[in-house]
């Protein structure tokens, strides 16, 4: 059934996410975590978010702000302001919970959360990945998604920019 009126409801806050997690786990349910800029949204995206997705019963996406997606990637990004990202990736369906974060790594809102898995899509080593082991002192498991070739926002612009 089509529910888009919850939409603009799965972009919520830290305190909003942390009791939304309560109540999962209240009911025996667990949660993964994944994060990104997620500028443009492309099909790589999508894969990396699906297998996130079944990693647990719920998904929560920690988006970077316009702040810190600027201060990653350069003056230029990201191309799509972080309320337009947000709202597009709440739109998704395999999406529960998305929450904008500020700083240029998750790890304060991974340590805040202390999600069930989390999924990095990408060429990492369990080493590089940001909260990794947070996440597993807690009892939680890290998983690496591989990534799709051939997608990438900076792809998608250079592209853009050569027409």
């Amino acid at each position: 059934m089509k529910s888009p009126q919850i939409i603009p409801h799965k972009i919520v806050n830290l305190v909003q996410l942390q009791h939304q997690i309560s109540r999962w786990r209240l009911l025996g349910k667990t949660f993964a975590f994944t994060n990104g800029c997620f500028d443009i949204l492309h099909q790589g995206h999508i894969a990396s978010l699906t297998q996130a997705a079944r990693e647990a019963d719920f998904l929560v996406v920690g988006v970077n702000s316009d702040h810190s997606a600027r201060r990653l990637k350069g003056d230029h990004r990201p191309i799509n302001d972080q309320a337009s990202r947000a709202m597009i990736l709440a739109s998704l369906l395999m999406v529960d919970a998305v929450v904008v974060f500020e700083e240029d790594t998750p790890l304060e809102l991974i340590n805040d959360i202390l999600p069930d898995v989390l999924v990095k899509g990408g060429d990492y080593t369990l080493d590089q990945i940001v909260g990794a082991r947070e996440v597993m002192q807690h009892g939680g498991r890290v998983v690496i998604n591989p990534i799709v070739d051939g997608f990438s926002t900076s792809g998608i612009i250079e592209k853009i920019h050569h027409l």
